[in-house]
């Protein structure tokens, strides 16, 4: 079993820069991937970044440009930098991993950003 814990969350001016972070600990060594979604208020949860053991990335559209996912050499930790915010990025962010087909999440962390 893999605990996934996010911090780094909370409000921020439209313009401004947010680093999020999250730690997984346990048996880390079954991840194959691991992303960033967010669900926004009254919206589906959504994609946002991922990561492969490749080093691969993937981003939304929305994202694409302001947003960067990165990972720690051990692959124990990933990042979400994330810049020229907009209050659409508004939401609660969740880190998750993928192992055999099915995705696991944290808890969340909130993101708020003010116009």
């Amino acid at each position: 079993q893999v605990q996934l814990v996010e911090s780094g969350g909370g409000l921020v001016q439209a313009g401004g820069s947010l680093k999020l972070s999250c730690a997984a600990s346990g048996n880390v060594y079954v991840i194959e991937s691991m992303a960033w979604y967010r669900r926004a208020p009254g919206k589906e949860r959504e994609l946002v970044a991922s990561i492969h053991l490749s080093g691969w990335t993937n981003y939304s559209d929305s994202v694409k440009g302001r947003f960067s996912i990165s990972r720690t050499v051990n692959k124990n930790m990933i990042f979400l930098q994330m810049s020229s915010l907009k209050p659409e990025d508004t939401g609660v962010y969740y880190c998750s991993y993928r192992r055999r087909g099915y995705d696991y999440w944290g808890q969340g962390t909130q993101v708020t950003v003010s116009s």
